[in-house]
């Protein structure tokens, strides 16, 4: 570890943030240079590299960019910063922690995961409503709460008292978080809503969601002892406004003067509707024009419903993004902070990368990286998400009888010509790159149960058999998040008048529900997570008993014995599992990176998560594929030797791999016995130097099987005495 300190850097090939800087701009023109500056990575870095997903969202603060269309009075969301419109005209929604959609996803992720229930038995329903505005609305009366208790605090104390200066500084961060929202008028949609029908239920039996007439009144006993509810007499209301002044008047009057001053086009209904929202007032009675207000939730409610509608469609596949690289950082889990998984993003697409004028850029950056013998900034693993998996071509309809699913435009995945471009360059440079096919319910847990692997084995024929095959790792299957079919929610209920006042419409054709279609993460994260996880020493002494801390998890084989049991992902499980004739289909192939949704016990306890099943690369081998940590192993061996060897030199090759016991080998073979020994038993490692072509041959047996390196040797000038 004090040569190669980290074996699990990766580089993921995805664009993120368009208005961010990218790879292929950073590097910048490479002609008639072999390598790029110190100053240079160190720039990448600062820009690129992320070591955690808080740290991702802070530096490529993931966006949809949003606008309104007057002529059809839509809101139109967009992941690219739209040209040709003035800056003021567009909105700039983050999606990060405090996104609703991304905070109902990551609530609904680690539920699964603390309950471990497969798919099938999943009440999808119960969290799926946390987009809808009485949920946000729920959000902001905490914030409400809050903000009123540290005010309370913060009006008691002397001016100056230092305390009194901690209330303001954390009321200030409250304030600013509540003032984002005033110009957003999709961000108040929601209050609106919720503020006309807690006015107009007022009172009603929430519910039956209906309300009737209301004159707020008093119990009294009359004068022949009956109890009678008599209107409250009007100057109570006054008391009661002038005592509420006393507390809550001082921010009502903060929140007057914020919304004033932050707003570029006041409006009294929206200042109201703020002030409504976070100092709620005793209800003094005044007189609401009923038929305005029910017209005005329903206008809201449904704009409401069709501008989310819109967003969840537009920003899903950025979304899916965001949820892949949590899920890469989310598989390390462990107490001790070791070698911490770090990942470079490109932020390009995938095309623009392989593109013969950007491929030297590429090749510039990894030969800077991967091609020294400093190895803090190598780059060991790849990751290529949603290449493109042409279905089956269905049966052509001349005439809709019933209404089908809508023909979407697939959105911009990767193609298998844009993957083995890649691929060609990167074998050079030995990163292993794990690709996932594109997501959706072709490529899920209970697809592959139905129609097992052989469709991803077809898919990958022509990446077989090539120079980089052992460079390449299909991931399978992807992850469900949410299930197409188990994706509605529930927006609300129109309102309707009647004659007794007004009600939610119970009718099936008045309730507003939105489709997500399926959320889903690409296996080639949690693949490319699990391994550069493993990686570090401390991850698995969490699970392993004799772990070296000297040594990376480059020799860890997780399908070996109970390995796959132990190193389990973080990942609910998410059918029942395969049937017998799948797995032995899998097991006969022995083919890509499979993960596995199985019942499974380790020490009398349940597994109740994601395992990976095979690990295997595009490589053949006698058996089908061979296992990734060869081609780990062999990478690492080779940069090892090049660093004590001084770039290959004849006769420190000799003594590296010599029976002496300080030589490299022998140090290798007296730590065997750990589950991350560079060397286990039934490994060996012997050479041959053909003098002749000034090769050194490197035969790597792993239990029997053997793998083959080749070094070009650097003839030295004077005999070194060994």
């Amino acid at each position: 570890m004090d040569i190669i300190n980290q074996t699990n850097r990766t580089m993921l090939f995805e664009e993120i943030n368009p208005e961010k800087l990218d790879l292929i701009t950073i590097v910048g023109d490479v002609k008639g240079i072999d390598s790029l500056s110190d100053d240079k990575i160190k720039e990448i870095n600062e820009h690129l590299l992320v070591r955690s997903f808080d740290e991702f969202l802070d530096k490529f603060s993931p966006s949809v960019y949003s606008f309104y269309n007057a002529a059809n009075q839509k809101v139109m969301y967009t992941l690219k910063k739209p040209d040709g419109i003035a800056e003021d005209a567009i909105s700039e929604i983050k999606i990060d922690q405090s996104n609703d959609f991304l905070k109902m996803l990551f609530t609904l992720i680690d539920t699964k995961r603390s309950q471990g229930i497969t798919n099938v038995d999943f009440k999808f329903e119960n969290l799926l409503d946390m987009i809808s505005p009485k949920k946000v609305m729920d959000d902001i009366r905490q914030v409400r709460k809050e903000i009123h208790y540290l005010y309370g605090h913060y009006e008691k104390l002397d001016d100056g008292d230092p305390k009194k200066l901690d209330l303001g500084d954390k009321l200030n961060t409250m304030f600013e978080d509540a003032s984002k929202n005033y110009n957003n008028v999709m961000a108040m949609l929601p209050l609106a809503i919720e503020d006309i029908k807690t006015r107009l239920l007022l009172g009603g039996a929430q519910e039956e969601n209906q309300s009737e007439a209301i004159q707020i009144g008093m119990l009294t006993i009359g004068e022949d002892g009956e109890l009678k509810i008599i209107e409250a007499p009007k100057s109570d209301s006054r008391e009661l406004m002038v005592l509420d002044e006393n507390s809550g008047n001082g921010l009502m009057n903060v929140f007057e003067e914020d919304y004033e001053s932050i707003t570029e086009t006041p409006s009294s209904y929206v200042k109201d509707l703020v002030v409504r929202t976070f100092c709620p007032l005793p209800t003094v009675h005044t007189e609401v024009n009923i038929e305005t207000e029910v017209q005005n939730y329903n206008t809201y409610l449904e704009f409401y419903k069709n501008a989310k509608d819109d967003f969840v469609k537009t920003v899903k596949p950025l979304v899916e993004k965001i949820l892949g690289v949590k899920m890469f950082f989310d598989q390390y889990v462990t107490k001790n902070k070791g070698m911490q998984p770090a990942m470079l993003i490109t932020n390009t697409k995938l095309d623009m990368l392989v593109k013969s004028s950007n491929i030297p850029r590429l090749e510039t950056y990894l030969n800077t990286v991967n091609a020294k013998n400093d190895f803090t900034d190598t780059i060991w693993f790849g990751i290529v998400p949603s290449v493109d998996m042409d279905s089956a071509g269905k049966a052509q309809v001349t005439r809709e009888r019933f209404r089908g699913n809508e023909k979407v435009v697939k959105q911009d995945g990767n193609t298998m010509e844009s993957l083995t471009m890649l691929l060609q360059v990167v074998k050079d440079f030995k990163v292993q790159v794990f690709f996932s096919f594109s997501t959706g319910e072709e490529t899920t847990f209970n697809s592959m149960a139905t129609a097992g692997i052989d469709k991803y084995i077809d898919k990958c024929g022509i990446l077989v058999r090539k120079e980089f095959s052992e460079f390449a790792i299909p991931s399978i299957p992807n992850f469900t998040i949410i299930p197409k079919d188990k994706s509605g929610v529930v927006i609300d209920s129109r309102m309707l008048q009647t004659e007794d006042g007004v009600k939610l419409s119970q009718e099936k054709e008045d309730i507003l529900k939105l489709w997500i279609e399926g959320v889903y993460v690409g296996a080639s994260y949690v693949a490319a997570g699990v391994v550069a996880a493993y990686q570090c020493p401390e991850y698995l002494r969490e699970t392993f008993k004799v772990v070296s801390r000297e040594y990376p998890g480059v020799r860890f084989d997780i399908e070996a014995g109970e390995n796959g049991l132990r190193a389990i992902t973080t990942m609910a499980k998410e059918i029942s599992g395969f049937t017998n004739n799948i797995k032995d289909s899998i097991n006969r192939k022995n083919f890509g990176f499979v993960f596995s949704s199985e019942n499974a016990q380790i020490q009398g306890k349940d597994i109740k998560r994601i395992t990976v099943y095979k690990a295997r690369s595009l490589a053949m081998a006698e058996d089908g594929f061979d296992s990734i940590y060869k081609t780990l192993v062999s990478t690492y061996i080779e940069r090892i030797l090049r660093f004590q060897t001084g770039d290959f030199k004849h006769d420190n090759i000799v003594k590296f791999f010599s029976n002496n016991p300080s030589s490299q080998k022998s140090k290798w073979l007296g730590t065997r016995g750990f589950v991350n020994s560079i060397i286990h038993d039934g490994d060996d490692m012997s050479y041959i130097i053909d003098d002749k072509s000034n090769l050194c041959h490197i035969d790597l047996v792993f239990n029997g099987n053997v793998k083959n390196l080749e070094v070009t040797i650097t003839k030295g000038t004077t005999p070194v005495k060994a």
